[in-house]
């Protein structure tokens, strides 16, 4: 063999050495551990290319080399997501890519709390900082289906809310068509009106289809519902709360949701009431009690007559005195 020929063969055999050094090396780094001793949180806007996201994550302290990260996610023909992204503590480059390739976005959660006015579930829109846009949407009262929301970053404000309200039309469509026969109620439209009401008066699950039964009651007989949550609501402009007890004023002053002074339901429902409560109302239990008054546990004390009832309250009266 010519001498020059053995040089040639000696340098690609060296070269190939070097590469194949080089390309183990790079391997090594993209998948062995990175630097980060705990999790860390990243947002990648929309329209951020490789390098942008590399630069990003080597910013953030989750991968050692920016470098490395853009070549191994060419070899591998990855296709990054925008999105926020939660990183474990040493993640690999390798693993860092994949969470973003496959898109496992951090996923928020919102709890809407049954029995929430609409004016309080928008609030609670408007506060979540994750989401974005403004909060335009003007849903009629009772109309957000109340439950643990789960939702991405930046999750339009709006749609949110949309979501909650197809959520609780599905809901009540639903249990509608199940409902109890012989009710004496027009439309779904009543069936929340009741709910709503169901929600505020009682938190405790056993007591809901007594507490509808009540109300039904009732009006079977022409009495007026005289629930407290209706005058209240009427007073604090739709969000439900006051920071002081009802006065006998106020139970007094006429307004479309006073049950004291108005006859039948409210105008509108005066919460979102969650599933249970629309279950209750539409299977209320059997029963002929007419009145409830708290007892002092967080529950109520049920009865059939009206000297029932004032002994009820009577005791009611001097747990509440005890406690002040």
């Amino acid at each position: 063999m010519k001498p020059w020929i053995r040089i040639v063969a000696a340098i690609a055999l060296l070269g190939g050495l070097i590469i194949g050094g080089l390309a183990w090396e790079g391997h090594r780094r993209f998948t062995a551990p990175g630097p980060s001793p705990k999790p860390v949180t990243v947002i990648i806007p929309k329209g951020s290319g490789t390098e942008l996201i590399a630069q990003s994550l080597e910013g953030a302290g989750v991968i050692p080399s920016r470098l490395v990260f853009a070549l191994g996610v060419k070899l591998r023909r990855a296709t990054l997501k925008a999105g926020e992204y939660a990183f474990p503590a040493h993640v690999s480059p390798e693993e860092a890519m994949r969470i973003i390739a496959e898109g496992k976005v951090v996923i928020h959660k919102l709890t809407v709390a049954e029995g929430l006015t609409v004016r309080q579930v928008l609030g609670l829109v408007r506060e979540a900082e994750f989401l974005s846009g403004p909060v335009t949407r003007k849903p009629a009262e009772g109309r957000l289906l109340p439950e643990t929301w789960h939702m991405t970053r930046d999750e339009p404000r709006d749609e949110v809310i949309a979501r909650m309200e197809k959520a609780m039309a599905q809901t009540l469509d639903v249990l509608w068509v199940a409902r109890a026969p012989g009710l004496p109620l027009k439309s779904k439209d009543e069936a929340l009106i009741l709910a709503s009401m169901v929600e505020r008066e009682t938190a405790v699950d056993a007591e809901r289809t007594r507490v509808a039964a009540v109300f039904y009651n009732r009006l079977a007989r022409g009495m007026r519902l005289q629930s407290d949550p209706t005058v209240i609501y009427g007073i604090s402009d739709g969000l439900g709360e006051l920071d002081h007890p009802l006065t006998r004023a106020e139970l007094q002053n006429s307004h479309p949701w006073n049950t004291y002074t108005v006859d039948g339901m409210p105008r509108t429902p005066i919460a979102n009431p969650g599933r249970a409560s629309l279950e209750a109302v539409l299977h209320p239990a059997k029963s002929d009690e007419l009145y409830f008054v708290a007892d002092g546990t967080g529950g109520h004390a049920f009865a059939r007559t009206l000297d029932e009832h004032n002994s009820n309250v009577a005791k009611w009266r001097k747990i509440e005195k005890a406690g002040k």
